[in-house]
């Protein structure tokens, strides 16, 4: 399926959600839904997120190629760590990073940035 094509999935005015291209996914900064929970129900929410636009790419969390993670507080990293532990798949934890950054919306304790492989797909 590799080719020139760009496929984009919830386009949107400012961004789309993800863009695959050339048998990888692209997604854009996943933030919580809602604001008003702690870091571990926010990184739950957001890895959902993270998972349920993989699978309408094509691809999973096994796949992932990399991982940016932005903290409002870097005090958070243990707790969102428990829970990032919990979500990766044994044996396929990718590059990541992880930083502290201002978010654009002060109730957002976090956001993920991934990239992936398509399933059946050598990259």
């Amino acid at each position: 399926m590799s080719d020139s094509h760009i496929t984009r999935i919830g386009v949107a005015t400012r961004y789309s959600e993800a863009a695959v291209f050339n048998g990888v996914v692209y997604l854009a900064g996943m933030v919580p839904e809602r604001g008003d929970t702690d870091i571990t129900g926010q990184t739950q929410d957001v890895l959902e997120q993270v998972h349920q636009r993989l699978q309408e790419a094509g691809s999973d969390k096994s796949r992932i190629l990399r991982t940016q993670i932005f903290l409002a507080d870097i005090a958070d990293i243990g707790a969102m760590n428990a829970v990032w532990d919990a979500w990766v798949v044994p044996g396929t934890a990718p590059p990541r990073a992880t930083v502290q950054a201002a978010l654009a919306d002060p109730a957002w304790r976090i956001e993920i940035v991934v990239t992936a492989a398509v399933a059946g797909e050598r990259v």
